[in-house]
């Protein structure tokens, strides 16, 4: 025959309780875990606004770029043709088509302020998901940018040099 066991202390594992047993009060059911509750859906605007600066940087800068570009090759390159370039460059080349290389300048340094802002916009509307997509997208765009920027200008510079060589 087995014992009874002492009011309080612990069944054994694979035991039921006995009969007429109840639970001590003021304990919660469950392992004390709750699901979350659901987050909030939050709108686009975030993320749409990223995209679009990251538009800025990846269009409007290479434009003004592109433009400033051609207009100093088409205007150094006689000067170019008629010198040699050695090691050391001649920046007074430059000094007619100022106002080009400025525009230039200002393009690359625009491009440069929104392509930031709108990569940290982006990052952020990805990480609140607010615009989650349109976060993804700003940051590509943004990232993409420079190069957009570099390949135009270059192209450009050479289209000029190419104008002022047959013109």
């Amino acid at each position: 025959m087995s014992t009874p066991s002492a009011p309080g202390t612990p069944m054994p594992p694979g035991y039921a309780p006995p009969t007429g047993y109840l639970p001590p009060t003021g304990f919660a059911e469950g392992s004390g875990w709750a699901p979350s509750p659901p987050t909030p859906v939050r709108g686009a605007a975030l993320g749409l606004t990223a995209f679009l600066l990251s538009l800025g940087a990846a269009v409007l800068a290479p434009v003004a770029g592109a433009i400033g570009g051609y207009f100093v090759g088409a205007g150094t390159g006689e000067r170019l043709m008629a010198g040699t370039l050695g090691t050391n460059f001649d920046w007074s080349l430059l000094s007619p088509v100022r106002d080009w290389v400025l525009l230039a300048e200002i393009g690359f340094w625009a491009g440069t302020v929104l392509g930031i802002w709108a990569i940290v916009q982006g990052i952020m509307a990805i990480a609140r998901r607010a615009g989650r997509g349109w976060g993804i997208a700003a940051v590509v765009v943004a990232a993409l940018g420079p190069i957009i920027f570099g390949l135009t200008l270059q192209a450009l510079i050479v289209a000029g040099l190419t104008a002022a060589a047959s013109g």
